[in-house]
């Protein structure tokens, strides 16, 4: 399959109707405003093409599929599925998949990532930052990442709220500062607890630049000097667990994170992303700009999607 020319946006997120109407009868909300963003295939290849987007890799975001009943959440996770791969069987060229998993139900996520990579041989697997009050990382997940592991998946994290951040009574929303630090917790949280060592064949990109991680990276990287806990740990090998990640660009392209991010990655880790719908086109088009003035052609983020994604080529 040959795509067009342009960018391979990696953050991109779908809302068929049938999704939105299962969200809002669990009673949850989406996390902007003014709810969730409009959306249809045509609106998104719109937007593609207005943004010199050549090919976007859906995925569901948060709240995802689970809403406390099991049964239905492997019902919506297999139904969002279904649909992304019918997405991209309409429009080979245009549109690609990330599969959303029942999580935290084990089984049942075990099943889907089968049919997500086996059967319908979508291009990943999104997981969340937490599910309850476990990052990813805790040994809970381990079946998961397991199998994960064994398919040698691409994962993309993508942040989501905490039931601590929700508590902290901040009339801030969520996704301005929550979900950056969700990320930098999730990455801590990898990396300490070893999964990253246990899981080498996960390639896992990380959204919005990592959140605080290129910031605090050396700061990892000294904690072996600080805490005993951190025994078996050195600089040398938190800040080689720093560069196994990928980094893609959405609400993150300014100047100051993508020079921060210079000192920790290599290039040929970073990723375009979008976030749209719900981030609209202005921010798409300042990232574009913040990237072009900083002298990071768009052909470098292609080159490194086309890299992680055999398939597209």
């Amino acid at each position: 399959m040959q795509i067009p020319d342009g960018r391979i946006d990696v953050h991109v997120h779908a809302l068929p109707p049938f999704y939105i109407e299962a969200v809002e009868a669990s009673g949850h909300k989406a996390s902007v405003s003014a709810g969730f963003p409009a959306w249809t295939p045509q609106a998104a290849l719109a937007f593609m093409e207005r943004n010199g987007i050549a090919f976007s890799i859906n995925s569901i975001s948060p709240p995802g599929v689970a809403f406390g009943d099991e049964t239905r959440a492997r019902n919506l996770a297999r139904r969002c599925n279904d649909y992304l791969a019918t997405l991209a069987a309409q429009y080979p060229r245009r549109f690609g998949g990330l599969g959303i998993l029942p999580m935290p139900d084990l089984a049942g996520s075990l099943d889907e990532i089968d049919h997500a990579l086996g059967v319908l041989h979508l291009d990943g697997i999104v997981l969340f930052a937490s599910y309850g009050t476990a990052f990813l990382g805790d040994p809970v997940f381990d079946p998961v990442l397991e199998r994960l592991n064994e398919a040698e998946a691409t994962v993309f994290i993508h942040p989501n709220s905490h039931p601590a951040s929700l508590s902290l009574g901040m009339n801030i929303p969520t996704f301005l500062v929550e979900f950056p630090l969700a990320t930098t917790r999730v990455v801590a949280n990898l990396i300490f607890s070893g999964a990253v060592r246990r899981f080498p064949n996960i390639k896992f990109v990380l959204a919005h630049n990592g959140g605080a991680i290129p910031f605090l990276s050396w700061r990892f990287a000294m904690a072996p000097l600080i805490d005993a806990r951190f025994e078996g740990f050195t600089q040398e090998s938190v800040l080689a667990a720093l560069r196994r990640f990928y980094f893609e660009s959405a609400q993150a392209a300014g100047p100051a994170p993508m020079a921060a991010l210079a000192e920790i990655s290599d290039r040929s880790h970073w990723l375009f992303g979008s976030d749209w719908p719900y981030c609209p086109q202005s921010v798409t088009q300042a990232g574009e700009a913040s990237l072009a003035a900083s002298g990071f052609a768009p052909d470098l983020f292609r080159q490194n999607a086309l890299a992680l994604f055999p398939r597209l080529k």
